[in-house]
């Protein structure tokens, strides 16, 4: 609804997404059309269901600073993979 903030609306599609308590999330470009404080408070919300229900969080985003707060960074460029970030965990 046009009455809901963009934040609001990602929350919405966090909770849809997690109804039927899904092993792997994907999300794509979750943080993607918000403000930096309401991105955190996003990345928060899924770091925070990561930990306490065991769902692992597949996080799209071409932002480095989303990235850089995750356990594992795969780099892809022209559709493949450059880096696999195995190193990394």
């Amino acid at each position: 609804p046009a009455e809901l903030s963009g934040g609001q609306r990602q929350r919405v599609t966090i909770a849809r997404a997690l109804v039927n308590e899904p092993a792997i999330i994907w999300a794509d470009e979750p943080t993607g059309d918000l403000d930096s404080e309401t991105a955190q408070g996003i990345m928060d919300l899924l770091f925070e269901l990561n930990e306490r229900n065991k769902q692992t969080f597949i996080i799209v985003t071409h932002s480095q600073e989303i990235g850089d707060q995750c356990n594992r960074i795969v780099k892809m460029r022209d559709g493949l993979v450059v880096d696999d970030g195995i190193d990394a965990v």
